[in-house]
């Protein structure tokens, strides 16, 4: 029997793409469904999550990770640990990578693919709120992804951040906020929200008719960044129904206040990625909450062993 590998970034610079590990998760949910369980304890600051998954002719895997958001104050990072990857045929252990490694290309992944089923196709400006590790991930994503896209604009609360990171990515069309928040929003067709607020940072008013949200940052029953009032209005979907609608404040807080219903969740990616409508009006507001699966995990995770072997 082989021993595992252990694979960090430098394992596989210069082997990934977007748009393979995008065509993976496609791939992946024309597959038997995943059956999936997540635990998570702690608190909103200091957490320990594990999420594991299976897939018939694929495999298993769990990841394992610590989120300690006071980590920034310390130049760590504020999400740490490791994946587990298991052959599909013997249950034997092929790979440890690295959490952060799979965390970056499933997350900015699975949102890019959201927003390709989602979002208007002549959408021409999007912005990407927060100045972290996820948020330069997404707007490298998207920026590869959607070359449609006029201008990716970076707003953090702190403006140096903001210009930080887009100085950081190697396309001119991402550049620093300029305006507030509301602006930024109220003028986009793409918003992307990449923060770890407990409260919402976007609302419903602010955003224009025929725009797509895609809600990244929360992960916790405790945690959202869209109000009520976005919830409402909008045609909801989301990656997986399992891992998110009873899981992540974003659905489970306006479905606790009434604001919304679980029937309003229209669909995810297996129903369509096989045909079911997205998108029905120029004129709709589609939000996406990007739940970010152990199964995506694991999709992302076959792709970067491959990777790392070649």
């Amino acid at each position: 029997m082989k021993p595992p590998l252990f694979i960090t970034e430098s394992d596989v610079l210069g082997k990934m793409r977007w748009r393979d590990v995008v065509e993976s998760m496609r791939q992946g949910h024309q597959l038997a469904r995943a059956v999936t369980r997540d635990v998570v304890i702690g608190e909103p600051d200091r957490s320990f999550l594990n999420r594991v998954a299976w897939i018939e002719s694929l495999g298993g895997g769990m990841k394992s990770v610590t989120v300690f958001t006071e980590n920034a104050n310390k130049c760590l990072p504020a999400v740490q640990g490791a994946f587990l990857l298991f052959d599909d045929e013997t249950g034997s252990l092929k790979a440890v990578i690295d959490s952060g490694l799979i965390t970056k290309w499933k997350t900015a992944a699975d949102s890019a693919l959201g927003a390709q089923l989602l979002a208007r196709k002549n959408s021409s400006k999007a912005v990407v709120i927060g100045a972290g590790a996820l948020a330069s991930a997404l707007a490298d994503a998207y920026a590869h992804m959607m070359p449609q896209l006029a201008k990716i604009v970076i707003w953090a609360r702190k403006a140096e951040q903001a210009q930080k990171l887009a100085d950081s990515i190697e396309d001119q069309r991402v550049v620093a906020a300029k305006r507030a928040l509301e602006d930024c929003v109220r003028s986009a067709d793409i918003i992307i929200t990449a923060t770890s607020s407990p409260t919402a940072v976007i609302n419903g008013d602010w955003i224009s008719p025929g725009a797509h949200v895609d809600l990244v940052g929360a992960f916790r029953s405790d945690m959202r960044e869209s109000d009520d009032e976005l919830m409402r209005k909008a045609k909801i979907f989301v990656d997986s129904r399992d891992t998110t609608i009873d899981h992540i404040g974003d659905l489970t807080l306006p479905i606790a206040n009434g604001a919304i219903q679980r029937t309003d969740v229209l669909g995810d990616f297996y129903d369509l990625i096989n045909g079911a409508e997205g998108r029905s009006s120029e004129k709709d507001i589609t939000v996406f909450k990007n739940g970010g699966g152990a199964h995506l995990d694991l999709m992302t995770a076959t792709m970067i062993y491959d990777a790392a072997r070649k």
